[in-house]
């Protein structure tokens, strides 16, 4: 496969302006790689055996070109990816042009990615995979959208979500930098044009607001605020605690409904609604130590507006949870340290989407997930489990 894509002014240390770019191209090649089979894991073998895993899967980490489908309980093979799943890589590229968000745009029929952090000189930007052009790409940046992280689609208060009639817009959280506040930003694709949503909590800083979500019956913005800004050194130090958000777009009002995190980072409602699970990635700051969480925890959600209860719902044994989704099943789907990781909604290990590095999120598609490695996007094909949202988003049921 070739890729166009020119990343020769992004990566070359030249500052570019925070407005909308033209898309620009140049030759990039990639290997496809295609994996048809599940593999089956032996929980009781790895149970006395610690070099079990190891031996199951290799990869080269410097250059990855594998991917793997891992089944550590029947219902990963048979309902959640079904017996006819393949997985297959799509872009190995020479930048980290897949790191986070994931959000469809039906306007555009188009798929938004965040890049990793760079440098000051040389800014996140958004990466645009085409779904009706074979997955090609482009990039771009936005105005007001200064270091992108997490993100979702956004209805605002005067419209209403998934009603066919009124495209969402694209929420982003803008970790923001130096001169900008972080907070959230939206972007209206049809008319090309940026909007603060909120950029403070009552007159005080967040540090990188990392992710968000929006509830589809109150339409209020869920959101995480994280350090990661201040250990990439683009943010000034942390003056606030960890915490998790509810933020009325209607109202202003604006509410702590959980903290006592090392780092929050990922969220997301059960398709029921009436759990939120948020992630905490503590275990990276300035460096990497895996004694600090790597965490997902649950939280009943109380009328709609607090949460209560919090529990331990599940520790990656690889890495961390980054983003996180729900399918219509209840499963709970983690970037992690090695891939994608899938939970029961009792919190059992289901299997992985592996591939060997560090994955910090993906994408549901109709029968699909598309997996972010950084400088690696991959695909999984014939999926059985149904994305939370995808109904609303592709009109799939």
């Amino acid at each position: 496969m070739e890729v166009v894509y020119d990343d020769s002014n992004i990566h070359a240390g030249v500052h570019l302006s925070l407005k909308p770019l033209p898309t620009i191209w140049k030759i990039i090649k990639t290997t496809i790689t295609t994996m048809s089979s599940i593999i089956p894991v032996d929980l009781l073998s790895a149970a006395t055996n610690p070099s079990y895993f190891t031996n199951l899967v290799t990869t080269n980490a410097s250059n990855p070109s594998t991917i793997a489908l891992l089944s550590y309980n029947d219902t990963f093979r048979t309902n959640v990816l079904g017996e006819n799943a393949t997985a297959r890589q799509l872009y190995n590229l020479d930048w980290e042009a897949f790191h986070e968000m994931g959000t469809y745009n039906a306007y555009t029929n188009k798929l938004y990615v965040t890049s990793n952090f760079v440098s000051l000189d040389n800014p996140i930007n958004v990466t645009i995979i085409d779904l009706a052009n074979d997955y090609a790409i482009s990039s771009t940046r936005y105005t007001d959208v200064n270091e992108a992280n997490g993100g979702t689609s956004y209805y605002p208060p005067s419209s209403s979500q998934g009603n066919g009639t009124t495209p969402p817009q694209l929420l982003f959280c803008d970790e923001g930098d130096f001169e900008h506040y972080s907070g959230l930003v939206a972007v209206d694709l049809v008319t090309n044009t940026s909007t603060v949503i909120l950029n403070n909590y009552l007159g005080r800083n967040f540090s990188s607001v990392n992710d968000v979500r929006q509830h589809p019956v109150t339409g209020d913005l869920w959101f995480t605020d994280a350090d990661y800004g201040f250990y990439q050194y683009f943010r000034p130090a942390p003056t606030i605690p960890k915490q998790v958000y509810r933020f009325s777009p209607s109202t202003g009002e604006i509410a702590v409904v959980a903290d006592g995190f090392v780092q929050s980072n990922g969220l997301e409602f059960s398709p029921d609604l009436k759990t939120l699970y948020v992630t905490d990635t503590g275990a990276q700051q300035f460096d990497r130590n895996l004694t600090r969480p790597g965490t997902i925890y649950a939280f009943d959600i109380i009328d709609q507006k607090r949460l209560a209860n919090r529990r331990t719902f599940a520790y990656a044994d690889n890495g961390f949870p980054d983003g996180i989704h729900t399918d219509t099943e209840g499963n709970v789907w983690a970037g992690c340290g090695d891939g994608v990781h899938v939970w029961s909604p009792e919190g059992a290990l289901l299997g992985k989407v592996w591939v060997g590095v560090e994955s910090n999120n993906f994408a549901f598609l109709p029968g699909g997930v598309l997996v972010f490695s950084n400088a690696q996007l991959w695909i999984v094909e014939g999926v059985r489990a149904v994305g939370r949202e995808i109904c609303r988003d592709f009109g799939v049921c």
